[in-house]
């Protein structure tokens, strides 16, 4: 994997960025690796090991929320067992899902012309799903039931489909099951850590014979500046949402995509 400093950095960027915002951070990539030129095996690793960077950002950002997690856990909290049930429970279908699909989905995920395709029907989606909620019910992580949350990472499998997105598809099942906004948007970014460790893990495991020790430097560079970039965006992201809703970020999708198919459909 032979790229340029400029190039390894504008990844880092575009994922920090990306990751945690409901617009796809593989389908940026794999639109951006299009353009730029960064295909292969060793640099879909790259690209899948960088996340990292960014779920650090998530465990400093929320670092006293984790915190108290771990004490309430040692203490038997009921209020810290729920929010440890609902992440487990939220990880589950895409852990199994991630294991039997994993060749069918790197396929996939070499294909621009399903993120361009993914990212309209997204956005379209999350206009519909924004209309279609009628009501709150559940204020935080620990009152989401067992059922829901196991309900939500199932339809958190829908983002294996590149250009999908993996929070998206969080947040918007949540937004159905009655979880409000913010609340919604923090789950995406807790549930990120362990489906985003494993993936990475994985990834990297099926791909270690194509990796080199200049592709380790590439990988670290890369996961410093996602992981700079997507500590600021992670706060920035919540208060966004409080304000203006999903909107926004849905007809970026739209643009984006629209921009994407006609620039792939016309080389």
């Amino acid at each position: 994997m032979e790229q340029s400093l400029l190039t390894v950095i504008l990844l880092g960027i575009i994922e920090g960025l990306t990751e945690f915002l409901p617009v796809s951070s593989t389908g940026h990539l794999i639109l951006a690796s299009e353009l730029l030129g960064f295909k292969g095996e060793a640099e879909l690793a790259f690209k899948i090991a960088i996340q990292l960077g960014a779920i650090l950002a998530v465990l400093v950002a929320y670092r006293q929320r984790f915190g108290a997690v771990i004490g309430g856990l040692a203490r038997r909290d009921p209020q810290a067992i729920a929010f440890t049930r609902n992440i487990a429970l939220g990880f589950l279908p895409a852990m199994v899902v991630g294991v039997f699909a994993y060749e069918t989905i790197k396929v996939m995920l070499e294909s621009p012309m399903t993120v361009a395709i993914a990212l309209i029907v997204g956005g379209i989606a999350i206009l519909v799903i924004e209309r279609l909620v009628l009501g709150i019910r559940y204020l935080s992580i620990e009152t989401i039931p067992g059922l829901t949350a196991l309900l939500i990472g199932i339809g958190q499998c829908v983002a294996m489909i590149p250009g999908v997105s993996r929070s998206g598809a969080t947040i918007m099942g949540g937004l159905l099951a009655g979880v409000e906004r913010k609340t919604a948007a923090e789950y995406s970014f807790f549930l990120a850590v362990p489906t985003m460790t494993a993936a990475t893990a994985y990834a990297l495991y099926k791909n270690r014979d194509a990796l080199a020790i200049g592709d380790l430097t590439a990988i670290a560079i890369g996961f410093v500046v996602s992981f700079v970039v997507a500590l600021a965006v992670v706060k920035a992201f919540v208060a966004i949402v409080g304000r203006f809703g999903f909107a926004p970020f849905a007809w970026y999708r739209i643009v984006v995509g629209s921009v994407a198919l006609l620039l792939l459909l016309n080389r």
